[in-house]
């Protein structure tokens, strides 16, 4: 089986992260705290408790080389947590918000980090030395709804955000005086911070869990319609693809590797998504189990060229009568998958272990190089 570490730590868990070497882990009990736990010896001791933030904390990224924690609250607030010997201070960072924030990470370089809310603003923060404090640059008047998920790109300055107005966007953070000309790129040369890149109309319903891949040519997040997205040659003219199926819709999605993302949600069950050598993608299995699904009449994935409302069921035979449910019981999770980490080692750009927590309270290690018939996907 694809799980290889369960981890019972509270009754129910918003969201974690982990340590630069995996050692420690940094979870929200689904209140306003932080509990960080260390692994001594085969086993899991809590080591420090958080507590700032007024309201439950709603996103958690720990830095890998800078081994700074933020954290982001129902309250409209976020922290920065420096760890100063044995003890994590906290510092105030200036958001501007009059509505919750809902989840931030940590920019590839860790120079600035991001904000999603629900005032459909993002914050893009960073470090002003001579006031020794953090600030925020607002991107407004962009979303229409909140913001429910941030990624950035490899290259530090291109953000991609989803919101529940059903639409991903892509925008520049070029921020002068802390980002670089060199890190600019491509179309992105000439844009200015908060510029709009590009706009995503492909689902109709609210969208979650946007990340991009490895090298950064491909984009995935998900639609609460119980689909999942692919757009390739992100900017003026991109390719859509999207995957349709028959289960719960999905929470947060991770690449595993170019051609491989595994997806997380209300099932319970994280799911097996790749794409072929002509770069169709497709659903795989559920890695909670090992009978692979039978694709064609549950699962179709097909071209969104003019991002029609209609997605071709008849086409693939899809019918609501007599149709077998392929979710499983008796899973891992036994409830709802509310985050996906992955658990890197080495500069390498393949992830073949990640990590999940949900409302179960369980925190749940998966390999996935121990799946035969995932490997061609790696």
């Amino acid at each position: 089986m694809a799980a290889i570490e369960v981890h019972q730590f509270a009754q129910c868990i918003t969201c974690h992260a982990w340590n630069s070497d995996h050692s420690m882990v940094a979870f929200c009990p689904n209140n306003n705290e932080v509990h960080i736990y260390k692994l001594f010896q085969d086993k899991w001791e809590k080591l420090h408790v958080l507590k700032k933030h007024d309201q439950i904390i709603s996103g958690i990224d720990w830095s890998a080389s800078s081994n700074k924690i933020v954290t982001v609250s129902h309250d409209r607030n976020s922290y920065v947590w420096n760890q100063e010997g044995s003890e994590w201070v906290p510092t105030l960072v200036i958001l501007r918000l009059n509505r919750a924030a809902l989840c931030a990470q940590w920019s590839p370089k860790e120079n600035k980090f991001a904000v999603g809310s629900g005032a459909k603003t993002v914050c893009i923060c960073y470090y002003e030395q001579e006031n020794n404090w953090w600030v925020s640059k607002l991107i407004r008047k962009k979303h229409d709804s909140s913001v429910t998920s941030v990624a950035w790109h490899p290259n530090n300055i291109l953000l991609a955000t989803t919101s529940t107005d059903g639409k991903c966007r892509v925008f520049s953070t070029f921020i002068k005086g802390v980002d670089t000309r060199e890190s600019k790129t491509g179309t992105t040369s000439d844009s200015k911070f908060g510029e709009q890149i590009v706009q995503l109309d492909l689902s109709f319903s609210w969208a979650f869990g946007v990340k991009w891949s490895p090298s950064g040519n491909t984009l995935a997040y998900v639609g609460h319609n119980s689909m999942i997205y692919f757009v390739d040659d992100v900017g003026p003219s991109p390719l859509a693809q999207n995957v349709a199926f028959r289960d719960l819709p999905l929470r947060d999605v991770l690449f595993v590797s170019e051609k491989m993302v595994i997806g997380v949600g209300f099932d319970c069950n994280p799911m097996v998504f790749a794409a072929d050598e002509s770069g169709i993608w497709r659903f795989i299995k559920f890695l909670g189990e090992r009978k692979t699904p039978s694709s064609g009449s549950k699962y179709g994935s097909q071209f969104s060229g003019a991002f029609g409302k209609f997605y071709g069921q008849s086409k693939y035979g899809v019918s609501n009568d007599g149709v077998e449910t392929s979710r499983t019981s008796g899973g891992v999770h036994e409830n709802c998958i509310n985050c996906i980490v992955p658990i890197r080692e080495g500069s390498t750009s393949r992830t073949t272990r990640f990590s999940t927590s949900g409302l179960d309270g369980k925190v749940v290690i998966w390999d996935v190089q121990n799946q035969e018939d995932l490997l061609d996907y790696l």
